[in-house]
């Protein structure tokens, strides 16, 4: 089970990593509040962008407007003077009237006029203001209407930002006793024309049942909203909106017999004023409308929106706004995030990464905020921004992760690989692709001579330490001449310049990386002498072609490099040389086009390769490259007597086991002349052993030479350049041939 288990963990791994912590992280917010106000401000929106509702003709509001305080004697407006408007609105026989107007006091003339009108109106309903803040005080009832039991609270819950999104049914009082609101008082009028009364609802008896509607008590974490107020009975407003969708006249018209005789009749009819002067406006989600300036809605229209609802829902079924349950809310916030990354993750190799990323979670996003507004209109508030959070925080947790296993997988395989070669890996959507297209490339061999015998002489420790050293040399150099490792083979290296990225001076900058690596040997053999280390020298073959460059190999497993017939001929013009020699093919002279020292020509037949090859033996490159190697003056020094050595042809790494007679006939530091009665090929490779006793030992180790020189017509002398020549055989030349004091 867990083998299967664990390459699909290892598949989703960044997925598996951020939905976690990005689902916590948001519920977090979330609890903390951090989100309520944006979560509010959504809501405003969706309110402003739902479509607008019907006009509610069961209610009519007298307006009290800046003109009908102008057109008033005094104000505030007698108590007389109030007394006519009621009759006036009472002859058109309404189900109820509300008065928004405080009346705790007298307002003479015409007191005694306006308890009259109190006493014989039933159904007239006065207010009251029960709370008791740092901004505002309570303000008490009209006692014959306290007395008469004719009041409701019309007090209003301000949120964080001010704005009125709430409304109360019952309000708590300091005697554990409760008061109708205002608006219910007046509905409930309504409503018992119509036979419906106040009831516990069946599934829940602390709900209030009216009719079709049952009305939840909104709590304090209900909808985007974390630790509100959620004293008394609240309901969160569904409004229907401004005063528009209201019938609507002013308090001059009603004064002037302005009003038709039937409009009130049957009717819910509100007393309010909306004047400026007269501070009785409160901010709604109305007022966030962000391409006009905030409008307030006076609060005799808020108690029309909350009359109107509570008909609405007990009548017609209109759609409370419903909530959902906490944690039906956070598995939809880990849902997001599930989305959120697995998109991010799905498009991680994709061309224009975080632009297709940054697209898919914009429509996801939209479509949610789609989805949330639909549901809006069904009557359900779902918090968006915390979805959207979820959605957009994982992705961006993803693509970080993205990025810096990118990093980091760039910071690894760059120990392997070139930062071009991990680029090409990384960044192109093809990168990881089968594959390859033909291209000039110019590839750079290098490869140290005689380290197979120098390996033998040091443990494996020691002959690591040795080429660790050496290939971070040459590794500084081939990056600086921005070239590409392909591979390290043992103590070789191919270098190629032109793949993955093609410039146009390849050719240049391979002679001047090679010829810069001969010079840093230098430095390598500098730091080996310190540590009692071997003298290494290193030759290299260059040669410019068209070649197949892209990703080589299977499924399982692949290699950046290239093949075809030129690197396999750099590989062969690399066997050519000796240690601190540069050759190169006539092909890579040509393409260089640029001034070279050339030492030396001649033309080779490599095996598997059809034509004669002409080659060149460089020793420097000019241009703004300037770098040349430094000129070879060693003398030769004639022995007073010959060294009989025996010797074996190699072939590859391995002797033909046939054993051959000559003798040194002369010595340099790196050279020396061999007689020898066998003709022998140019650059055959040769295993020589001494035939002489030393006074150390009784047997001498062998030593390795090339053949590069043909000394004489009759094929018996040839030059020899030394490729690998143990420490005790130095001595013993040293002591035989007392000049020579540079043998290496």
């Amino acid at each position: 089970m867990w083998a299967k288990l664990k390459p699909k963990i290892w598949q989703w791994r960044g997925v598996i990593i951020a939905v976690p912590h990005i689902t916590l992280l948001v519920i977090a917010l979330r609890l903390t509040g951090l989100l309520q106000l944006l979560e509010l401000a959504a809501l405003d929106q969706f309110f402003l962008l739902r479509p607008p509702e019907p006009v509610d003709s069961r209610i009519v509001i007298v307006e009290i407007n800046e003109a009908d305080v102008r057109q008033q004697k005094q104000w505030p407006m007698s108590d007389k003077s109030l007394a006519i408007v009621l009759e006036k609105i009472k002859q058109q026989q309404p189900k109820a009237i509300g008065l928004d107007i405080y009346r705790d006091l007298p307002v003479n003339p015409g007191h005694q006029d306006l308890l009259e009108v109190f006493a014989s109106t039933p159904n007239l309903i006065g207010v009251q203001k029960v709370s008791d803040t740092f901004d505002s005080s309570a303000v008490d009832p009209s006692p014959l209407l306290k007395e008469l039991e004719q009041i409701g609270a019309n007090d209003l819950p301000l949120d964080g930002d001010g704005k009125i999104r709430r409304a109360l049914l019952y309000v708590n009082l300091d005697d554990d006793q409760t008061l109708r609101s205002f608006a219910l008082e007046l509905a409930l009028f309504y409503l018992e024309a119509e036979g419906i009364t106040e009831k516990p609802a069946a599934n829940n008896p602390n709900y209030l049942q009216l009719g079709k509607g049952i009305f939840p008590i909104f709590e304090a974490n209900d909808g985007g909203y974390v630790r509100a107020d959620a004293g008394s009975y609240q309901v969160l407003l569904n409004y229907r909106g401004g005063i528009q969708q209201f019938t609507n006249i002013s308090l001059t018209d009603v004064q002037a017999d302005r009003i038709p005789s039937q409009l009130m009749q049957d009717k819910i009819v509100l007393i309010g004023a909306s004047a400026e002067s007269l501070k009785d406006l409160f901010y709604t989600p109305y007022s966030s409308n962000i391409l006009t300036h905030p409008e307030r809605m006076a609060g005799v229209t808020i108690h029309a929106n909350l009359i109107s609802q509570i008909l609405s829902a007990a009548l017609d079924g209109r759609p409370l706004i419903k909530y959902l349950p906490e944690p039906i809310e956070w598995l939809l916030i880990l849902g997001c995030s599930i989305l959120g990354a697995t998109l991010a993750w799905l498009e991680r190799h994709t061309n224009h990464q975080k632009i297709v990323i940054v697209v898919s979670i914009s429509l996801v996003g939209a479509g949610l905020l789609g989805g949330s507004f639909l549901a809006f209109l069904a009557g359900w508030w779902i918090p968006i921004v915390p979805l959207l959070l979820a959605l957009g925080g994982s992705a961006i947790a993803l693509t970080q992760y993205i990025a810096q296993s990118v990093t980091e997988m760039r910071r690894t395989l760059g120990r392997y690989l070139t930062d071009e070669v991990v680029a090409n890996i990384l960044e192109t959507p093809s990168g990881l692709k089968l594959g390859g297209e033909r291209r000039k490339v110019t590839t750079l061999m290098s490869d140290l001579r005689g380290f197979s015998a120098i390996a033998e002489q040091f443990p494996p420790e020691q002959v690591v330490k040795i080429l660790n050293l050496y290939l971070g040399a040459m590794t500084d150099v081939i990056n600086q001449y921005q070239g590409t490792i392909n591979e390290f083979m043992g103590d070789g290296i191919l270098v190629m310049f032109g793949a993955p990225i093609r410039r146009a001076d390849d050719s240049q900058r391979a002679i001047a990386c090679a010829v810069a690596m001969q010079l840093a040997m230098q430095q390598v053999n500098a730091k080996n002498q310190q540590m009692d280390l071997p003298i290494l020298e290193m030759g290299i073959g260059i040669n410019t072609g068209e070649v197949v460059a892209g990703n080589i190999g299977s499924q399982k497993r692949a290699q950046y490099t290239i093949i075809g017939s030129h690197v396999n001929l750099a590989a062969r013009i690399e066997t050519y040389t000796v240690g601190g020699q540069i050759l190169i093919s006539e092909n890579t002279c040509k393409d260089a086009d640029i001034d070279l020292e050339i030492v030396g020509e001649l033309q080779i037949e490599p095996k598997g390769i059809k034509d004669p090859v002409t080659i060149y033996d460089i020793r420097g490159i000019g241009g703004k490259y300037n770098l040349f190697l430094p000129k070879d003056n060693e003398a030769m020094i004639k022995l007073s007597q010959e060294l009989p050595i025996e010797y074996t042809i190699l072939q590859g790494k391995h002797d033909l086991g046939t054993l051959l007679q000559g003798s040194l006939v002369s010595l340099s530091p790196k050279e020396a002349q061999l007689r020898s009665p066998d003709s022998l090929e140019l650059f055959s490779n040769l295993k020589l052993k001494l035939l002489i006793k030393s006074e150390s030992a009784t047997d001498l180790g062998h030593f390795y030479g090339k053949v590069i020189k043909k000394l004489d017509a009759d094929e018996h002398y040839f030059l020899i350049r030394f490729t690998a020549i143990p420490p005790e055989i130095v001595s013993v030349l040293n002591n035989l041939c007392p000049g020579l004091t540079s043998l290496k």
